[in-house]
């Protein structure tokens, strides 16, 4: 009987061990730098079927464009941008959201980026953006076991 609990604690911390190696490994948050700042409105082809936050009411949509330097020398995927945007009145355009997209992949350096946005058509122009910035992972946020 001593000898079965033996045999069970040592494949318990085998694996116990094993997984220690196995497991991919974290990815750290990588800040990027977003500058040159400006939106234009969405060419024709972009604008038909937007939707603005499960709003019903009609949006224009929007796309942020600018600069973004990653200093971490690897490519930074899926890159969240949070920032503020408001109206010619000052009325913030995405009410209690910081996170206006993603850029999917940062290379290394500076590059152009651009976002897509939808606002309210009820909400004059022009915007103003303020505070924007962003910051993703170094690999795909994802199990290790995934190939695509």
């Amino acid at each position: 009987m001593q000898f079965r609990v033996l045999i069970v604690l040592l494949i318990s911390t085998i694996v116990w061990l094993a997984s220690w190696f196995i497991t991919a490994p974290a990815s750290a948050l990588t800040p990027i730098k977003l500058s040159d700042l400006f939106y234009e409105e969405c060419p024709a082809e972009l604008a038909p079927g937007i939707v603005n936050s499960g709003d019903l009411r009609p949006a224009n949509c929007f796309l942020v464009k600018g600069k973004a330097e990653n200093k971490s020398g690897k490519t930074v995927v899926d890159a969240d941008v949070f920032g503020r945007i408001y109206d010619a009145n000052g009325n913030s355009v995405m009410e209690n959201r910081g996170r206006v997209g993603t850029i999917v992949e940062v290379p290394p350096g500076v590059s152009d980026f651009e976002i897509r946005i939808s606002v309210p058509a009820n909400q004059p122009t022009p915007l103003k953006l303020e505070q924007f910035k962003a910051s993703g992972f170094a690999d795909r946020v994802r199990p290790f076991y995934y190939d695509n």
